[in-house]
């Protein structure tokens, strides 16, 4: 286990499960039982991050990940109101497209001579994620002192679709997967 991949992914579909497993199909990590840890990098582990994960073991393996995860659907469209009131008249007027939210999933990362840290966010701009990621990563390393000069952060974004739910993923998978039974 020296190489922890971060791989990403995005993914549409007609139910939020099957729109999270075509995003982890396109990151290439759809088939392992994936275990989720806390987001603490070991010392003599090595970030990698690749446009998709390689094959790391046969199918139905538990992987260990961290991950950042997002999935928007058909009723996560939001309302904004330009004035008025509910009720007042002239109030449908004034009311603004329902705007459908975008899915960000992000993921950083922060390492040094030590051990290191992973910090996921996700949201619906990708830039605030961005900010959330760097901000997350200074306070990790401020609450246990340690030097982390080496950053790197990985966003997806998709778009939301009427009637559909869509899913970004962004994964660290820990080495190769390992027998479940």
């Amino acid at each position: 286990m020296n190489t922890i991949h971060v791989a990403g992914g995005v993914g549409v579909a007609d139910t939020a499960m099957a729109s999270y497993d075509a995003a982890l199909a396109d990151a290439n990590l759809h088939n392992y039982n994936l275990v989720a840890v806390s987001s603490v990098v070991p010392a003599e582990a090595t970030v990698e991050a690749v446009s998709e994960a390689p094959d790391l073991g046969p199918a139905g393996n538990r992987l260990t990940v961290v991950e950042a995860r997002r999935t928007v659907g058909p009723g996560d469209a939001v309302d904004f109101r330009e004035g008025g009131r509910a009720g007042a008249e002239g109030a449908e007027s004034k009311r603004a497209p329902r705007r459908r939210p975008d899915a960000v999933a992000g993921l950083g990362w922060a390492t040094g001579p030590g051990p290191g840290l992973f910090y996921e966010v996700t949201g619906e701009d990708p830039e605030g994620v961005r900010d959330r990621i760097r901000a997350g990563l200074d306070s990790g390393a401020d609450l246990r002192d340690w030097e982390l000069p080496d950053r790197e952060t990985r966003v997806e974004t998709v778009a939301a679709e009427p009637d559909r739910y869509a899913t970004a993923v962004v994964i660290a998978a820990y080495g190769e997967s390992e027998p479940v039974l």
